[in-house]
């Protein structure tokens, strides 16, 4: 089960137990914070589809901490003038811990009950190797 969302200005593939780092959120660190901006919802068998958001789908999301990005560095030079200027930035942001998705259906699936299915990997063919007799 996993859906695609829009929070923070981004979309996000998201998970039951995946975490993200969004644009600072306006609520306290623990509460719960509900994502109702669903593109894509797919259970396992079916995938809805929205336009542009899918009906009565939701993701709710546990907010874990406030915290501030990497820096960005800008520098801004003005050659011949004896001009510079150094400005720093931090994104302040949220990261937060998404709990369920619930579907329009009533399917709802909890981050304790999803058992995730270990991926199939492909063996690459083998290769026989004939000696081949040369005669002369």
């Amino acid at each position: 089960m996993y859906a695609i969302i829009e929070a923070g200005g981004r979309q996000w593939k998201v998970e039951p137990g995946t975490r993200l780092d969004i644009n600072r959120l306006a609520a306290a660190v623990g509460s719960a914070h509900t994502v109702e901006q669903v593109l894509l919802a797919h259970d396992g068998q079916q995938a809805s589809l929205g336009q542009p958001y899918v009906q009565g789908a939701k993701v709710v999301c546990e907010i874990l901490e406030h915290r501030l990005g990497p820096k960005a560095l800008s520098y801004k030079f003005r050659r011949r003038e004896n001009w510079r200027k150094t400005i720093g930035h931090r994104q302040p942001l949220s990261r937060v811990l998404v709990k369920e998705i619930i579907l329009p259906g009533g399917s709802k699936k909890a981050a304790e009950t999803i058992t995730k299915t270990p991926r199939v990997t492909r063996k690459p063919p083998k290769l026989s190797v004939t000696k081949s007799s040369k005669s002369e």
